[in-house]
């Protein structure tokens, strides 16, 4: 790596909780020099980025993209190549639908040091705070990660909906409040029973979340009757009747 290159910190920052920040994702903002940041790490957050720091905001949130993946990746790289170091952040952890695999790949063919700071992902860590366990022994013994907007460019969906349907786990859904409907609709077609507990979280961790509980049969028509908004994450799965219990707790 050339010394006179700046070093990229791909930062996780968890699902939104400031207090759910880890030490090294704290200590990283708190002395950045240049941020460039998602809008998925929620105000609390954002606005605790240091007065000094140069803040280039990437958007990246529902359907507010200010700059397209590419224009994020030739950032990067131009400000690492000026010499500066840089916190790349992101909501939840980057590896899991952040986009941070493919941001990683550009700075290491463009000579770039980068260090990865895993983040709490917004998976485990929204449901828990609605109170639903994404396993539990008398419910789900495997949970499965899947995209609910995927990529509109390729050709074919990368999602195995038999599959999906017939898995006698959880399902939790990142980005698919605006597909809702249709994922909803797939999963009945081949073969989801449709009283499959669904619930949709909204701003998870955050002091306004809010939780919206149905089945995949009205899930979309209640959605759409409450507003449902993105951010959210979507879970399928009996856990979700662990909400009616641990739902009513303060955390």
């Amino acid at each position: 790596m050339s010394n006179s290159y700046g070093k990229v910190y791909l930062v996780g920052s968890g699902p939104g909780d400031p207090e759910l920040l880890t030490l090294k994702a704290r200590r990283l903002i708190d002395n950045a020099k240049v941020i460039v940041y998602d809008q998925l790490p929620g105000k609390a957050i954002l606005d605790s980025m240091p007065e000094t720091a140069e803040k280039i905001d990437a958007g990246k949130f529902a359907g507010d993209h200010r700059l397209t993946q590419t224009a994020i990746n030739e950032l990067l790289v131009a400000k690492a190549k000026e010499g500066h170091d840089v916190v790349r952040l992101k909501g939840g952890d980057p590896y899991l639908f952040g986009r941070g695999g493919e941001e990683a790949e550009v700075l290491v063919k463009e000579g770039i040091e980068f260090e990865i700071i895993p983040g709490i992902s917004a998976a485990v860590a929204v449901p828990a705070y609605a109170g639903i366990p994404v396993t539990h022994r008398e419910h789900a013994s495997m949970v499965t990660f899947l995209t609910g907007h995927e990529d509109p460019t390729k050709e074919e969906t990368g999602l195995d909906w038999k599959y999906l349907a017939s898995s006698p786990g959880t399902l939790v859904i990142f980005m698919g409040v605006k597909m809702l409907r249709r994922n909803m609709e797939e999963l009945l077609k081949n073969g989801k029973e449709a009283a499959t507990p669904v619930a949709l979280i909204e701003r998870g961790t955050r002091p306004d979340q809010r939780v919206t509980v149905g089945t995949i049969a009205d899930i979309a028509d209640i959605a759409e009757k409450v507003g449902v908004k993105a951010p959210a994450i979507t879970v399928v799965g009996d856990v979700v009747n662990v909400h009616q219990i641990l739902g009513t707790q303060k955390v």
